[in-house]
């Protein structure tokens, strides 16, 4: 990181080992399948409203990231004043879910919140280790922003009462692939201990550049 501008002139202030991503929650659902995904996705958004309020008390920062719906000169105040209108279909969630002053935000073109964003920037200044993936969908978007995540080393936990899809059974298989695949941790929001997850990053060994270079040597 650099030493001049630790904060990202004064725009990330938050320090921590741990980030709780939103993805797509902001979502209008007006589409042919927003119905069926509203089933899921509602229950879905009541625990994970829980989730970020105690997340936010642990002092874990909260990052939404969200589709900016092919809007290109979309921002993301409006598409959350869009998400609130009074006939969207999405609008529940929305409500639930509202962003609030002190979280961060990110608008992805694609399916990855990795993909040309600002997210590896912000979670590098943020010096996270450990990203917790929720929202929609498991099967496309957290899916592929998991298959990212775990290309960068970050350790995954994605709870499984926190993402949702239109069909259950495709819910469950995403899951079991991140878990396998990606070795995510799947346990439920009521499961995960912040102060736990903090802790433990805290104890893992710092990397040593000389050590790495051997090692790539070594497999040379």
């Amino acid at each position: 990181m650099p030493a001049k501008n630790e904060d990202l002139h004064g725009f990330v202030p938050d320090k921590a080992e741990v980030a709780l991503l939103l993805i797509d929650v902001i979502n209008d659902l007006e589409f042919a399948s927003g119905k069926d995904l509203l089933k899921h996705a509602l229950p879905m958004a009541e625990r994970l409203a829980e989730l970020k309020r105690r997340a936010k008390a642990a002092g874990v920062p909260v990052i939404y990231v969200n589709d900016n719906f092919g809007r290109w000169q979309s921002d993301f105040n409006k598409l959350l004043d869009h998400c609130l209108e009074a006939d969207i279909c999405g609008k529940p969630i929305a409500e639930l879910l509202r962003p609030e002053e002190d979280d961060y935000f990110v608008l992805k073109p694609k399916h990855s919140g990795f993909f040309s964003t600002t997210l590896d920037i912000l979670l590098d200044y943020l010096q996270v280790e450990t990203v917790i993936l929720t929202g929609l969908t498991s099967d496309n978007c957290v899916l592929f922003t998991a298959n990212d995540a775990y290309m960068r080393d970050f350790n995954l936990i994605i709870p499984a009462d926190c993402v949702a899809s239109t069909d259950p059974e495709e819910n469950r298989h995403a899951l079991e692939h991140m878990r396998r695949v990606l070795k995510a941790d799947t346990r439920r929001s009521t499961e995960i201990d912040f102060a736990e997850l903090k802790q433990r990053a805290r104890q893992q060994p710092e990397p040593n550049p000389e050590l790495q270079a051997q090692q790539f040597a070594q497999s040379k």
